[in-house]
C-alpha cells in the first residue's frame, strides 16, 4: 500500500493522533511495537500561526519516528493554510487534516467534525491546503453530523477531487461522540467505491487483534488506524501484527515487562517536559491500561497511582504491585 511516496506493508496499522496522548515518548514505543505510522496530537492552526510555544512543540519529532503525520484543525481556510506551511518546515511525511474530532470546544466552533455541517468549508480549506504545499495532505474525518446526515460516501469522492492522497474514516456520526459501536459498514462502502482510487484508512473501536483482522477482511480498507485500544499499551501494535501475520495471539509477557515499559514511557514524558508534567501526562494510560484489569481489590491502589505527583512515588506504587496482589 502507498500514500504518495510512502511504501506500506501489507494490512500496515497506524497510531490514531490523539490530543495528550501521542506525544513523542508514546510515539516512539508504538513505532517500537510495530505501528507503520504515528501522528502528532492534533494541533490548533489558530495555535501554531500564532506562535503558542506549547503549540509549537507539538510539531517537533524525531527522525526515528517517521514515517510520522503532522495533523492540524482549524475552521478558516486562511489559518489552515498558513499552518499547513508551518509544519511543512518541519519536514514530516505527510500533513493531516482533522475533520473528526468531536470534542464540543473544537466542534461547536466548526472545527474538526464540526465541519460536517458545512462541507463545503471543509472542501475549500482541503483545496486549499493542497495546492499550499508540497508534502503529501490527509484527511480524517466521520461519518456525517449525525444519523440523518451520513454524507461520508459522497464526501469522500469530493475529498478525493480536491487532491488528498489518503483518506481516513473513523466509523462514527459527530453526534455519537464515542459513543455505540463504530460502523465499519460505511467505511467499507467508501472502499469499495469503483470511483475511489485514494487509500481508504479505517478508525473506530479496533481493540483486540481479532477485530483489526476482521475490519480488513470485511472492508478491504487499505489501513486500519488504532486509538483509544493503544492507550495505556504501547505494545498493542506488536499483538495486532502477530495477529494479521500468523492468526496466533502472541504470548504474554511477564507483568514486570509490561509494568517496565510504561516506566518507559512515563520516563520520555519526564524528559521532555518536567516531572509533574510528564507524570500528569501518562496518568490517562496508568488509568487505562489493561494489565491492572482484573486485579481484586485494586481501587486504593489505581487511586494512589492516579494521585502521585514524584517518579520516586509513583515507580514505588507501582513495584509493589506484584508482590501486594500476587500477580507475576
Amino acid at each position: 500500500m502507498k500514500i504518495a511516496h510512502l511504501e506500506f506493508p501489507e494490512r500496515p496499522v497506524f497510531l490514531s493522533p490523539m490530543e495528550d496522548v501521542t506525544d513523542i515518548g508514546f510515539r516512539l514505543l508504538c513505532k517500537r511495537f510495530g505501528a507503520d505510522m504515528v501522528y502528532t496530537e492534533f494541533i490548533s492552526s489558530d495555535a501554531l500561526i500564532r506562535d503558542v510555544k506549547k503549540t509549537k512543540a507539538k510539531i517537533l519529532f524525531g527522525e526515528e519516528e517517521r514515517p510520522i503525520g503532522i495533523q492540524i484543525y482549524g475552521s478558516d481556510p486562511d489559518a489552515m493554510v498558513e499552518a499547513a506551511k508551518i509544519c511543512e518546515e518541519s519536514d514530516p511525511d505527510l500533513i493531516d487534516i482533522n475533520f473528526g474530532c468531536p470534542v464540543k470546544k473544537i466542534a461547536g466552533r466548526g472545527a474538526g467534525s464540526g465541519m460536517m455541517r458545512t462541507p463545503e468549508v471543509m472542501l475549500e480549506i482541503t483545496e486549499k491546503v493542497v495546492k499550499a504545499v508540497k508534502k503529501p495532505v490527509t484527511v480524517k474525518t466521520r461519518l456525517g453530523w449525525d444519523d440523518n446526515s451520513k454524507i461520508i460516501v459522497e464526501l469522500a469522492e469530493q475529498l478525493q477531487d480536491c487532491g488528498i492522497a489518503a483518506l481516513t474514516v473513523h466509523g462514527r456520526t459527530r453526534a455519537q461522540m464515542y459513543k455505540g459501536e463504530a460502523d465499519w459498514s460505511l467505511i467499507g462502502e467508501v472502499k469499495n467505491n469503483p470511483r475511489m482510487h485514494i487509500p481508504i484508512i479505517g478508525n473506530g473501536d479496533v481493540t483486540t487483534p481479532e477485530l483489526a483482522k476482521q475490519r480488513f477482511d470485511e472492508t478491504g480498507v487499505d489501513a486500519v488506524m488504532i486509538g483509544r485500544g493503544s492507550i495505556g499499551q504501547p505494545w498493542f501494535f506488536e499483538e495486532v501484527k502477530h495477529y494479521l501475520n500468523t492468526g496466533d495471539h502472541l504470548s504474554k509477557k511477564s507483568f514486570h515487562w509490561y509494568i517496565d515499559i510504561l516506566k518507559e514511557q512515563i520516563l520520555q514524558s519526564v524528559e521532555r517536559t518536567g516531572e509533574l508534567r510528564g507524570i500528569l501526562h501518562n496518568r490517562r494510560h496508568l488509568a487505562a491500561t489493561p494489565i491492572f484489569k482484573g486485579i481484586p481489590d485494586f481501587k486504593s491502589t489505581r487511586i494512589a497511582l492516579l494521585r502521585a505527583e514524584t517518579v520516586e512515588e509513583l515507580f514505588r506504587i507501582m513495584d509493589e504491585i506484584p508482590e501486594k496482589y500476587q500477580v507475576g
